[in-house]
């Protein structure tokens, strides 16, 4: 098994943008040094707490201070993109580091109906529908087949990973022979019987001869269950949030502990805090132990939400420990 990090880049409340981005530039050195394999930025727009909003860009300085990990998009949201512009992103990130960097692709908007007219306002119009052919299209740059040459995407080709939360994704990734990246920490439901779709239908290719998959899940570790509980709840309560229309920077724990919950609120964070790995380095390890076992996977990506940056860092310090990761592991540099 390895680990990897997805980081959100999450703003706290009383914070701003460039204090979690400077958390992001400390934390991927500490991932590195712990042993963590790859390092994936996300693609959110129109969110407050959210300031990845421009992966290729973070990846570029992410992986420029760093050495060895791998550093990539969990994901980009293709529709929002011509693919010509991500291929030259991308092939200009793989030219700069090569043999760094990850494309992970989506196919949802990763925000609201108005900030994606928005973002799509010079792409021609693309939605989900024309997932398969913008994919197509990318492919086809980092080859060199295209009509037009992406310099410098041809020749400089990233690993290319398929992203989804539901089976339609695992199904393209099956057909086209790539790895396959599954959104565990919001999809929990989907998991199982998206990777047995995945595995069962996989076609070798020059990718890629077996399946690889991986899954990302939502894991905080602090000292004790009832400090992890404690630095967990802001990130529930900015979700909740965010669900009700209203999102915002991620909470304190004051904040978290002061909100006047309602009953159907509370339920819903009991819900979905059933699906993420909360506690201590002991509890962690068992959970984090029960949920590879169960989804049979190659790497377990994970992902945190707090409020504060040294308590994120120190979450992955602690899951490191736990789980028995070597330090600068060498694989960091495998592809894919």
């Amino acid at each position: 098994m390895t680990y990897s990090v997805l980081d959100l880049v999450p703003v706290g409340s009383g914070s701003t943008a460039t204090d979690a981005l400077a958390t992001s530039t400390r934390l991927v050195r500490r991932a590195e040094e712990l042993g963590y394999r790859r390092y994936w930025v996300a693609e959110h727009h129109g969110m407050p707490g959210i300031a990845s909003s421009a992966p290729a860009v973070l990846i570029a300085h992410l992986a420029a201070v760093s050495e060895s990990i791998r550093v990539g998009s969990g994901g980009v949201m293709l529709p929002n993109h011509q693919p010509l512009v991500i291929a030259e992103q991308f092939g200009t990130l793989e030219a700069l580091h090569p043999g760094r960097i990850d494309l992970g692709i989506g196919r949802a908007p990763g925000t609201d109906q108005r900030t994606a007219r928005a973002l799509r306002r010079g792409a021609g119009g693309h939605n989900a529908d024309d997932f398969p052919e913008q994919l197509t299209e990318l492919a086809a740059y980092f080859r060199g087949e295209a009509p037009v040459t992406a310099v410098p995407a041809a020749g400089n080709a990233p690993a290319i990973w398929l992203l989804g939360s539901s089976g339609y994704s695992a199904q393209a990734a099956a057909l086209l022979g790539l790895p396959f990246a599954f959104a565990h920490h919001f999809s929990a439901e989907n998991t199982l019987p998206a990777l047995a779709y995945y595995r069962e239908r996989f076609r070798p290719s020059p990718v890629l001869e077996a399946p690889q998959a991986l899954i990302a899940a939502n894991v905080l570790c602090a000292e004790t269950d009832a400090e992890a509980q404690r630095l967990a709840l802001p990130g529930a309560l900015a979700f909740l949030q965010l669900r009700l229309g209203r999102p915002g920077p991620v909470p304190s724990p004051e904040e978290a502990a002061a909100y006047p919950y309602t009953d159907e609120e509370w339920r819903f964070i009991h819900t979905r805090q059933a699906d993420q790995i909360i506690g201590s380095p002991q509890t962690v390890r068992e959970k984090v132990d029960e949920l590879v076992r169960r989804t049979g996977v190659d790497e377990l990506m994970i992902t945190t939400q707090t409020h504060d940056g040294a308590d994120r860092i120190r979450s992955y310090e602690l899951v490191a420990e736990a789980l028995d990761l070597a330090p600068a592991v060498a694989s960091g540099l495998m592809h894919p």
